[in-house]
């Protein structure tokens, strides 16, 4: 069974931007994240996987903190893009490799909740010296 468009905007809207969806459901009264973690993964995490999950690893390597409101992601229709430009640390060692996936979850690192997750297209090659971003055009879309 399918959902609204109206429906999958509201709760695209509640989840990266905290915008409660009036008379179902309300942004945490006490402590609403304020940021959202987007992680790089060598591999399909998975649905049973976690922002852990085929982690890329290189020396500095961090998950990067986006903004869970308009300011962080840009909502239109059934379509999530990051506002700006996600830049992740330089490499300056370590394996590296390929960014075939990205996540966005709930923690600055571990085994954080997956919220959405889904292949890079174009990829993005990690090698030392070279910034790994996920530019501002990269899109969710919800069906």
């Amino acid at each position: 069974m399918g959902k609204s468009n109206t429906f999958i905007n509201d709760f695209l809207k509640l989840v990266f931007n905290g915008t409660a969806i009036a008379n179902i459901a309300d942004n945490a009264a006490s402590s609403p994240l304020t940021n959202l973690y987007v992680a790089l993964h060598t591999a399909d995490p998975g649905a049973a996987g976690n922002q852990a999950t085929n982690e890329i690893s290189y020396t500095g390597y961090a998950r990067v903190a986006v903004t869970r409101n308009s300011g962080g992601w840009t909502v239109t229709g059934q379509t999530v893009s990051p506002t700006l430009d996600v830049d992740f640390p330089i490499s300056s060692g370590g394996t590296g490799g390929t960014a075939t996936y990205a996540s966005i979850g709930t923690a600055a690192s571990g085994a954080g909740k997956i919220l959405w997750s889904g292949a890079l297209s174009p990829t993005i090659v990690v090698s030392s010296g070279v910034p790994p971003v996920l530019v501002q055009g990269s899109t969710i879309t919800e069906t």
